[in-house]
């Protein structure tokens, strides 16, 4: 009865208020990221146009010019309130790791002198001994270099300046998952480009785009503090199942309690500001489970995001007096937390390569991506199972939920039709041309009719085609998405080569 008692006065708390910006969300939007709107303003018109012509083409900085963008960094920072700046990395621990600087130097009068150079920013050197490395080195070698990535913007984090940046041993090899990830995009750029042009002369490159959806759950603090196996572990080792766990499934898109509200309106607004497109929000399946979607990006931002994200989640939840879990397993009999990986391609154009399109050549170019997706994933089917991989992961895939541990692809009735009537037809142009799946008819007079999609959702198959993109949907929530993301996009490239 006591217990009862504990539980029911943790749950019924009222919410914490939140500091809700008068303001709407596009005007307080990436407030803390130096974005190209914050590079024109703090930066040298001249130095500006540089800067974004080397991110736009994909070119190195040119070191005589990291001054000038430290320079005006720095002073966008300190306006900000920043104290201090740290090159933010992605070891091999599906973590961040960050090492903070003062902007402080001597001045040589006995006191001390704000300063950032663009040796600075261009370029550090952490201890890398500590780090996982796969076993590629020495862990006597201690020196690594973290070196910055222009393609993803500076954030300011509580009163730091965060440059996001790769990390590599002294000898080069990678110690993070950055330097891969971008080497893997670098591939299918090259290699869709080529591809692409057979049907646009005109593209120059293809973008690599990434929309992820992250499951957890949500434990309140008292209780979770009682449980030494969630403590230690991020999941029940003992214990018996409720009396009510999942049986009637009455928690999925159920109504968000007002204390979960408060949390997720929080959790949105240091999103907002940190440039991070979070927009959609719901219960999820099991009991305490919920679900933060954000706007697609490019892939390697939207990896940033995500890991930004995580980090952000628990530091939320203890203002809240929550725990966040994103153990892929927490709890046996429910559902566990993924991390489905929306990925597509799309070209400088504007072009989606894996949407249909309405001519014969788009068809023809829709069909081509889609075949060359579909063999690179038949040919790597190992890989990419070994890369969504953990001991957590594990214990979801199969266990009383979809995906199981198996890669296969789901097409959708219409896309799957097309490619049996290619196989048989030698009229191509007839074959690419799809019937129109029209409208759901439902004879209600208050509805209007339901535009039919060209293919269903399916909850079964770990890569389903979901109208304009594929859903790898057995990555683990507590993943780095860069290591699906590595995978997919090399292998597509090599297929496409």
């Amino acid at each position: 009865m006591l217990r009862f008692k504990c539980v029911q006065e943790a749950f019924s708390r009222k919410a914490i208020p939140v500091d809700t910006p008068a303001e709407r969300p596009d005007k307080y939007y990436a407030s803390q990221v130096f974005n190209r709107q914050k590079m024109s303003e703090y930066l040298p018109e001249g130095i500006y146009r540089i800067l974004i012509d080397a991110i736009d083409a994909k070119k190195p900085l040119p070191r005589d010019v990291a001054d000038s963008v430290a320079e005006g960094m720095k002073r966008w920072a300190i306006d900000c309130g920043a104290r201090h700046y740290t090159h933010w990395f992605h070891p091999l621990t599906d973590g961040t790791a960050e090492k903070h600087d003062a902007f402080i130097d001597h001045d040589g009068n006995g006191g001390v002198v704000e300063n950032f150079t663009g040796k600075l920013l261009v370029q550090q050197e952490p201890d890398a001994s500590s780090f996982p490395n796969g076993g590629i080195r020495n862990t006597f070698e201690a020196r690594g270099y973290s070196a910055w990535d222009i393609s993803s913007p500076a954030f300011i984090l509580g009163n730091t300046l965060c440059i996001p940046t790769i990390f590599i041993s002294y000898t080069g090899e990678s110690l993070d998952y950055k330097t891969p990830l971008l080497r893997a995009l670098n591939a299918i750029d090259k290699a869709a480009t080529r591809v692409a042009r057979f049907f646009n002369p005109e593209i120059a490159h293809v973008k690599s785009f990434l929309g992820w959806e992250q499951e957890y759950f949500l434990i309140d603090e008292s209780l979770y503090s009682a449980r030494p196996d969630l403590v230690m572990t991020g999941r029940t080792l003992i214990g018996h199942e409720s009396a009510k766990n999942q049986q009637l499934e009455d928690h999925y898109f159920g109504s968000i309690p007002s204390r979960v509200e408060a949390f997720m309106l929080d959790l949105e607004l240091e999103c907002h500001r940190l440039g991070i497109p979070a927009k959609t929000r719901h219960n999820e399946v099991a009991p305490n489970q919920f679900e933060l979607a954000p706007v697609f990006e490019e892939t390697n931002l939207a990896n940033d995001h995500n890991l930004l994200l995580m980090s952000l989640m628990n530091e939320v939840g203890r203002r809240h007096n929550f725990r966040v879990l994103l153990h892929e397993k927490p709890f046996a009999g429910i559902n566990g937390s993924g991390k489905h990986n929306n990925w597509s391609l799309g070209t400088d154009q504007g072009e989606m390569l894996f949407s249909p399109g309405k001519t014969p050549i788009d068809r023809l170019r829709f069909v081509t991506f889609v075949t060359n997706v579909m063999t690179a994933v038949h040919k790597h089917n190992a890989l990419l199972k070994a890369s969504i991989a953990s001991a957590t992961n594990a214990h979801r895939l199969g266990a009383n939920e979809a995906p199981p541990a198996i890669i296969s692809m789901f097409l959708g009735k219409s896309l799957s039709d097309i490619f049996k009537r290619l196989k048989i037809s030698d009229n191509y142009d007839e074959a690419l041309t799809d019937s129109d799946n029209g409208n759901l008819i439902l004879n209600l007079s208050q509805i209007p009719d339901i535009l039919l999609d060209n293919t269903d959702r399916n909850r079964t198959s770990p890569m389903a085609f979901t109208g304009n993109r594929f859903e790898f949907r057995a990555v683990g929530s507590s993943a780095n998405c860069a290591s699906a993301m590595i995978v997919l996009n090399t292998a597509v490239a090599d297929q496409l080569n």
